[in-house]
């Protein structure tokens, strides 16, 4: 991929990933509603909400948590320009874990007990999909022929979706996209909506300008994770472009069900499913896949 074709996808992810992802959680809110028999709020309430945030006074519980917020946005949008530029997978996942590290020192520095315990359930919750991540992109390494981790070599180089060698790779993403969007039932450490708290958890003392940078950064990294759903259906031919958005909407859709018809279960019950997941899909598909690709 030529520099120029990387550059411009790098500046249409900053530009535009917060305007669909904040679309995608508008229209979240309106079905969310709809399944609970209310007529919802606006499709663009996420836009002016976030617009409300910054527009708020200046307040933060000290120096370092701001300094931590604005490591933790940076990093989210530096593992984003990475994956849509077309660079290397692996080190896109670990920017992505070294950015989660900076929410939780964030929150750490405030010395709230409810950021502290919002703390502990977002590291259980790391703890669950890390091996996952990494696993995923194990896999798309290992059925692209040449074997790389280069994001753009993977997609050009597919002659079938990868979606025929990583079933049980997609399954087990698919599931611990459930804990990254902090949903239902697994949204230990802080929820995506208001369900089953008061207090925010892991964002309890952000607000205004500081929380609406963390809105943000999630944005961002929510088009990251749907973007890593594209590749399983991506391949040479731009006709799988139209498969891959179908999925990620079907990801989108199925995501919002679960939300809406699961309880919080306890966080020794989510890491065990997390893990039991994927050791069982993720492990039995690379299992198979060094047999079929070996």
């Amino acid at each position: 991929m030529e520099l120029s074709t990387r550059l411009i996808f790098a500046g249409c992810y900053i530009l535009f990933a917060p305007l669909v992802i904040g679309l995608l959680d508008g229209f979240d809110r309106k079905i969310s509603a709809r399944m609970q028999g209310r007529k919802g709020p606006s499709v663009l309430q996420p836009f002016y909400d976030l617009k409300k945030l910054f527009e708020k006074e200046f307040l933060s519980a000290n120096i370092m948590q701001l300094f931590m917020i604005r490591s933790y946005l940076c990093f989210i949008l530096l593992s984003g320009i990475l994956f849509f530029a077309g660079f290397d997978l692996l080190l896109v996942v670990f920017a992505l874990s070294t950015s989660a590290m900076f929410l939780i020192l964030a929150s750490t520095t405030t010395h709230s007990p409810f950021s502290s315990q919002g703390t502990h359930r977002e590291l259980v919750q790391i703890m669950a999909c890390e091996p996952m991540e990494l696993l995923v992109a194990v896999g798309f390494y290992l059925a692209t022929k040449p074997k790389t981790f280069v994001v753009s070599n993977i997609i050009v180089n597919s002659n079938w979706s990868n979606i025929v060698f990583l079933p049980g790779f997609f399954i087990g993403f698919v599931f611990i996209l459930t804990i990254k969007f902090r949903k239902s039932p697994f949204d230990i450490s802080t929820s995506h909506h208001a369900h089953q708290e008061v207090v925010k958890g892991v964002t309890a003392e952000m607000v205004g300008k500081e929380y609406a940078m963390v809105t943000l950064a999630e944005w961002y990294e929510n088009a990251i994770l749907y973007g890593i759903v594209a590749m399983f259906f991506l391949n040479k031919n731009p006709l799988s472009i139209i498969g891959a958005i179908v999925a990620i909407l079907a990801v989108w859709f199925l995501e919002i069900v679960i939300d809406n018809t699961s309880a919080r279960v306890k966080w020794q019950l989510m890491l065990k499913m997390a893990w039991g997941v994927t050791i069982v899909s993720a492990g039995m598909n690379l299992f198979l896949l060094e047999i079929i690709r070996g």
